[in-house]
């Protein structure tokens, strides 16, 4: 069994995080500079320690001190010597530096299949109707076999769609031109926000970020991310869900291990519910409550506990709750609120100390063996080992030089998707005009017009902006086959369309 992780002090008495009960996910609660990041950094190397991967988000630019040793702070040596910590010295901690943006870490790359529509279109702000359009551009991509890789593709895609509108209308509904605008226009802004450098290959590897060290220590992943909180803090939460979820549809059942496979820390948390549409949330629910089984452990950081939905706070068994104020109405029912999510302690009044708790104080409730929480304690937090605060760009480069992944995710790479394949189609009808119009002599089976006689029967028409449209016998057939509903009636349609003409069918 492994070691617990020292996170406090009441007095004598330690308190401990168990890591069999790591993943049943916690919660940092605090008014700004109460000591949240210094709790966060605390428990980061704890984890590290045994081994136990972590990813964190560095929203101000102070956690990146983890991978420098720590100890030379007066205030630290002091803190440590009244807790009575004995051998206590500085320690850098393993770390290896992303960014969306590729300036202050290794690049970080998804592709927009992988986001899918639910993730995008709220990151697009699409209302109900758009964001019909962009789930029906997903399943034509996936029915053509265009791939979505990046921005270009799907701003392709959703002008292919919006063009040959008619062509869809039977399968898919009607498209509304001024709600493709409408994405369109959103994926600019989306551009111009740094969102082109994100989406491509190559993916993150999430194996990349399960790693330990040579010493066996579990590597801490800083996301660095304050440039992406500057420009847009929607992008960054989306951006953290996005890995989350990825995560949870990856990694294999483990049910309850000896330790986390790997611990999640989420900061600014408040910006993952502040204006969630009820769908997207009830997602973020059954996630959080489910992924614990593929051994992730969440941790959620956030100034007021009321920013967290009370499904979610219900989940978050390990609770650090540094102080909060209680000027407004609203302050005052977050200290009650949190009061009450405690177990409560006799000799504590819980309600008046949330407001009363210095720095680097806070009220602790950890779970026991049997995953119940214990009674909350006053408790000083345990100094981290490692850096407090940023680091220089000389350090911060050595570090990213030395990474295990240094100069694998640096260079994007765009190989053939559907910006490729709908640029050929266009250029190919384009060429296939003149030729047609310039006759020639017959082949066999075709009529002196050209072609054969099935070929004309089937061929499409072309209308005034490209789009291809089918004839009513083409409609038929297609109709029967639908009808039909089997994958082996779908293949069969495919070859006997493809041979009238000439390859013409849609293939995967």
């Amino acid at each position: 069994m492994s070691d617990p992780i020292l996170v406090a002090k009441a007095g004598k008495e330690s308190i401990e995080l168990l890591p069999a009960m790591a993943n049943r996910h916690g919660l940092i609660a605090g008014a700004t500079g109460t000591g949240k990041t210094v709790t966060l950094q605390t428990l980061a190397e704890g984890f590290s320690r045994l081994g136990v991967p972590v990813f964190v988000a560095d929203v101000k630019g102070d956690l990146a001190g983890m991978s420098q040793p720590g100890g030379n702070n007066p205030k630290i040596v002091d803190r440590a010597k009244e807790l009575g910590i004995e051998d206590f010295k500085g320690e850098a901690s393993p770390v290896v530096f992303w960014d969306v943006f590729g300036e202050q870490g290794h690049p970080v790359r998804a592709t927009i299949a992988e986001m899918g529509p639910l993730l995008l279109g709220r990151l697009l702000n699409l209302n109900e109707t758009q964001a019909g359009v962009l789930n029906m551009v997903f399943e034509i991509s996936d029915e053509q076999g265009l791939l979505l890789l990046d921005l270009k593709d799907l701003r392709s895609l959703l002008h292919y769609v919006a063009d040959n509108a008619d062509q869809f209308k039977t399968q898919f509904g009607n498209v509304s031109a001024a709600s493709a605008g409408a994405i369109q226009r959103n994926l600019l802004a989306l551009e111009s926000q740094g969102a082109d450098k994100f989406f491509g290959e190559p993916v993150l590897n999430l194996k990349d970020l399960i790693q330990t060290d040579s010493q066996g220590r579990g590597v801490i992943n800083i996301l660095a991310a304050e440039k992406l909180m500057q420009h847009s803090p929607k992008v960054y939460a989306t951006f953290l869900l996005w890995m989350l979820s990825e995560l949870f549809e990856n990694l294999p059942e483990v049910g309850d291990p000896e330790k986390p496979t790997l611990v999640f820390f989420f900061d600014e948390a408040h910006l993952l519910f502040a204006d969630i549409e009820p769908h997207v949330r009830e997602k973020v629910e059954q996630m959080v409550r489910l992924i614990r089984s593929k051994g992730i452990g969440v941790y959620f950081i956030s100034q007021n506990p009321l920013d967290i939905p009370d499904v979610v706070l219900g989940q978050l068994g390990n609770r650090v709750q540094h102080a909060l104020r209680a000027f407004t109405p609203r302050d005052q029912k977050a200290v009650q609120a949190a009061a009450t999510t405690f177990r409560q302690n006799p000799k504590i009044k819980i309600e008046s100390a949330i407001t009363q708790l210095s720095v680097g104080e806070a009220l602790v409730s950890m779970l026991d063996e049997t995953g119940s929480p214990t009674v909350v304690e006053r408790a000083k937090i345990v100094p981290p080992r490692s850096q407090l605060g940023a680091i220089t760009p000389q350090q911060r480069q050595q570090v990213m030089q030395a990474s295990d992944v240094t100069g694998h995710y640096e260079k994007a790479v765009d190989r053939e998707s559907a910006y490729e394949k709908l640029q050929q189609r266009a250029a190919g009808k384009v060429s296939a005009q003149p030729s047609a119009a310039a006759g020639g002599p017959p082949q066999a089976g075709q009529t002196q017009e050209g072609g054969s006689i099935l070929g004309k029967i089937f061929a499409p028409t072309i209308g005034p902006r490209g789009g291809r449209h089918d004839t009513m016998a083409t409609s038929m057939v297609k109709s029967v086959v639908r009808s039909a509903g089997t994958q082996v009636g779908r293949e069969i349609i495919r070859g006997l369309l493809g041979g009238i003409l000439g390859g013409g069918g849609r293939r995967r």
